[in-house]
């Protein structure tokens, strides 16, 4: 099918689905969780993604949890491991490389505290989920097992290690190579092997008008590796060259040409080649052009690698005494061959050539071809033969009984992690502070500070398949500066706490705790209210759980007119809140917040109530709402109008009510109710499938007054099933101190070192961003801020994954 009428099939499809049932939906969730390609309409069913089950947004992952998806990214389902129990890695086999980053000392809070200031953590990665604090993680990931259930050759290996012997013995591979690990020069062809393949010599007839490379005599195993790939057309003299890509043993492009053929083209070969007229038509490059610079890109003791690479210098006219032809390295029987594709896809888990791409990439071929050879020279043809037996050459190992005239079986291998992934030849490596490392110190790199230590990684001229990197720095600070953290960590959620606060009044005096719970509730899950009593006039302090709550408040019930006497509702003014409102802006733009809306249903009724009025656009008018139920308020203004209640009947917030009220404006993805447990739910997040639904129902908020909703766009993160979930302190306060932290949060201040710990948390952010810049395509990125555990508790930590996409 077209892309072009897949996008119409899709949008069709879009259009049919916009007010779902509730049967149909949760039908559509339960197809999601249990599948391994949840592919959305509009993205590309190719890129690279990772997405939590929704049942799994609000509960923390644990050490174990984290493992479970390192085990699969890292292994996969070659290596026997299945999809994560609590997420979704789509297109594993195109993971490049996995990437942890563990920050010490640092917790949710201090994430959300210092949210302005790292901008590249809360903008690069999409996924952010609580964590819950564990102990020494880095060794806890390298040590974590591979259950035996996964990587079966790795055990089959074991159990039938006589029959794999006699397996290994006759294979085309070792009968060729041996079983010993050796250098590269082991594998370069020999003249007599390079003259019965084809390939062009210097002397041999045939090539006589070749070009020949100033190449030395011979080579040793420190000789550089260059991996060479070409595209041919065909021209009425046979097929000529067309493109030629070089990469250095680094995996670096040095050439990447297109060529001019002598001769009038016949066949483009698109298809193959991905060669058309009009990317050749300006081209003036030619073949003796090619040959120049490649004999001055090329070292004297170059070995080129290259998939069938005879083909390629016949294509170049081109004469080098020393190549290594993959094709020729995973050998099969009777002279057969792999096509790159399958090795690329089984041995490096990478697609390439794919048809989308409508004709081959040199660069991505050569680079394959490359990384092929320094796999095969690096793990060792037995190796190579044992780990992929079963995919490349289809020998399946029986397990037999023993007896006593067979060799003693094998040890049985290791299932550590960082075993298993050395076992498959997956580079590991581990760079922070000396500490206890389930992992060999050939792999080890310690350092005193983080600038050492992502300075050191960056240094690396390839990136380890699978690397930790432990940053202590900010630990040792908050140590330093703050011996006692408990303390430290509640003037944190003091701070955040202080976002969700709203100071209301004055009230009539007979107003009481109650009444003021009643009436701003309607905005939103209520936290605690604390009444200011002075010698004339009450007013109240409200806490709400949600950031929505006080956002709510201060829209609808400013200027609300209470028997008879205006109130004032306001948020509190510290220093610490100068910045308060671009915080709120970010946090709507937040892309966890992309399509997600805060909604409030509206219930007046009972018997017992009191006049209520405010001032609209110069009008008074008046409404007459339930005091046991006051979250039937209306708003002061709803798109600058008075909005009348005109029902007393009660209407029950569900699933259902909400899909069929806000279906209307965009296919809803995802309702979360908010209720404590045995209450009836008054609050709830909706999740449209396109950020488009969610500003169109912001845009009707008059309609959905008269259906009784309060709407405003969501702001606290997903991951949290309230705000106040980050915030909670992780001991209480000993008596003789309340009153001191009282006065501090009451004139809560930045201080100096507040200034300091922000500047140290930007330093943190331009780190991480550098070394995200720096991980190749396709690496899964993870980032843990460790959180904190103490003999009073633990304060959770924070995870934040992506799969780093092409620019």
């Amino acid at each position: 099918m077209e892309p072009s009428t897949s996008a119409a099939t899709c949008n069709r499809r879009k259009r049919k689905a916009i007010a779902p049932t509730a049967h149909e939906d949760a039908k559509r969730f339960k197809t999601e969780q249990e599948s391994e390609e949840l592919l959305e309409c509009g993205h590309s069913s190719r890129s690279q993604r990772i997405s939590v089950l929704p049942d799994r947004l609000h509960q923390p992952i644990t050490l174990n949890e984290l493992t479970e998806l390192l085990h699969y990214a890292a292994l996969g389902k070659t290596g026997g491991i299945k999809q994560p129990s609590w997420c979704r890695l789509q297109h594993q086999k195109k993971v490049e490389a996995v990437n942890v980053v563990i920050v010490e000392g640092l917790t949710q809070s201090h994430f959300y505290k210092h949210y302005l200031t790292l901008r590249h953590l809360r903008t690069s990665y999409t996924t952010r989920l609580t964590f819950t604090p564990s102990t020494d993680l880095a060794s806890g990931i390298f040590s974590s097992e591979v259950p035996k259930s996964a990587c079966p050759i790795l055990f089959q290996r074991h159990n039938g290690s006589s029959e794999l012997h006699k397996a290994i013995r006759s294979h085309p591979v070792i009968t060729k190579f041996g079983t010993q690990r050796r250098g590269l020069t082991a594998y370069v062809l020999t003249q007599e092997e390079m003259i019965k393949k084809h390939f062009p010599v210097k002397g041999m007839p045939g090539f006589e008008e070749y070009v020949s490379t100033d190449s030395d005599d011979s080579v040793t195993d420190n000789s550089p590796l260059y991996g060479i790939d070409c595209e041919m057309v065909q021209t009425e003299k046979g097929y000529e060259l067309a493109r030629v890509s070089l990469v250095d043993s680094d995996g670096n492009c040095v050439l990447d040409d297109l060529v001019k053929p002598l001769n009038r083209i016949f066949n483009y070969l698109t298809r193959f080649s991905g060669i058309t007229a009009e990317m050749l038509q300006p081209i003036r490059t030619t073949l003796r052009d090619v040959q120049v610079k490649l004999r001055k890109l090329l070292p004297s003791d170059a070995v080129l690698v290259g998939h069938s690479i005879n083909n390629d210098l016949v294509a170049l006219k081109l004469i080098h005494q020393h190549v290594i032809d993959t094709a020729l390295l995973y050998r099969k029987e009777f002279g057969q061959k792999f096509k790159l594709k399958v090795l690329a896809e089984t041995v490096l888990n990478r697609q390439i050539q794919i048809e989308e791409n409508k004709g081959h990439n040199p660069t991505e071929d050569a680079l394959a071809a490359l990384e092929l050879a320094q796999y095969f020279i690096k793990t060792g043809p037995r190796r190579v033969v044992e780990l992929h037996m079963e995919e490349l050459w289809g020998h399946t190992i029986v397990e037999k009984e023993s007896t006593c005239s067979e060799p003693a079986p094998a040890p049985t291998p290791s299932p550590r992690f960082a075993d298993v992934l050395q076992t498959f030849g997956r580079s590991v490596a581990f760079l922070g502070k000396r500490c206890d490392i389930a992992l060999d110190l050939s792999h080890q790199q310690w350092h005193n500070s983080d600038k050492e230590v992502l300075a050191s990684f960056r240094r690396r001229t390839k990136c380890p398949f699978f690397s930790v990197l432990q940053l202590s720095s900010l630990s040792d600070h908050l140590k330093r500066s703050y011996p006692h953290l408990e303390h430290q960590h509640q003037r944190v959620c003091a701070h955040l706490r202080d976002m969700c606060v709203v100071f209301a009044g004055p009230f009539p005096a007979a107003f009481s705790e109650r009444d003021v719970r009643r009436l701003f509730c309607c905005c939103g899950p209520v936290q605690n209210i604390k009444m200011l009593n002075t010698t004339v006039r009450v007013h109240a302090e409200v806490e709400f759980e949600l950031l929505e709550g006080a956002m709510l408040a201060l829209k609808t019930l400013n200027g609300l007119e209470v028997q008879g006497q205006s109130i004032k509702v306001q948020r509190p003014v510290y220093e610490s809140m100068l910045d308060l409102d671009l915080t709120l802006d970010t946090l709507t733009c937040d892309s966890l917040n992309t399509g997600h809306l805060y909604a409030v249903k509206l219930n007046p009724s009972g018997a017992e109530s009191i006049q209520l009025s405010a001032r609209v656009n110069g009008h008074t008018s008046d409404a007459k709402c339930s005091v046991k139920t006051a979250n039937g308020l209306p708003s002061g203004k709803v798109n600058g109008q008075r909005p009348h209640l005109t029902t007393t009947t009660k209407s029950k917030l569900t699933e259902e009510t909400v899909r069929e009220t806000f279906g209307h404006f965009g296919t809803v993805e995802r309702v979360v109710l908010l209720a404590k447990p045995g209450k009836r739910a008054k609050h709830a997040y909706i999740k449209f499938e396109s950020s488009e639904g969610k500003h169109v129902a912001l845009s009707s908020s008059e309609d959905l007054w008269k259906e009784k909703y309060l709407v405003c766009p969501s702001l606290t993160p997903p991951h949290l099933p309230s705000w106040v979930a980050v915030t909670m302190p992780i001991t209480t306060v000993e008596p003789e101190n309340e009153a001191a932290e009282d006065e501090e949060r009451t004139h809560m201040h930045t201080s100096s070192q507040d200034q300091e710990m922000d500047l140290m948390m930007g330093k943190l952010d331009c780190r991480l961003q550098k070394l995200f810049r720096s991980l190749p395509e396709g690496t899964l990125s993870v980032v843990v801020l460790l959180g904190y555990t103490s003999a009073h508790g633990y304060l959770p930590g924070l995870c934040l994954m992506e799969v780093k996409q092409g620019s």
